[in-house]
């Protein structure tokens, strides 16, 4: 299995969660887990800190594109974090999420 870190920083109603490594078919379950563990009912903001992945794989996006459709309908503000030029922003940019969700870098 390939080696991700997910960090989760709660400040009232808003919660950050950090992914640190690569996200990929092999640890995707784990990471989705996590992220819907973190994104709970109390929260009316979001954000996934893709900063630190250094690789995300078509099985990472699916995980992202479901909380773009799901957090909306919960009332919950999805922003993704991915500094420009970085791995993880080529591939969120290639696949149209910056469409449906708010990146910022």
């Amino acid at each position: 299995m390939t080696g991700v870190d997910v960090k989760v920083e709660a400040a009232g109603e808003s919660v950050r969660v950090i992914l640190v490594g690569d996200v990929d078919l092999a640890n995707v379950d784990h990471v989705a887990a996590e992220v819907h563990a973190a994104i709970t009912n109390q929260v009316t903001a979001a954000t996934v800190d893709l900063s630190n992945v250094g690789y995300l794989d078509s099985a990472g996006l699916r995980v992202l594109f479901e909380l773009a459709v799901r957090l909306p309908t919960l009332q919950i503000a999805l922003t993704l974090v991915s500094p420009a030029g970085s791995p993880a922003r080529r591939v969120v940019d290639m696949s149209g999420l910056s469409a449906v969700t708010t990146v910022v870098p």
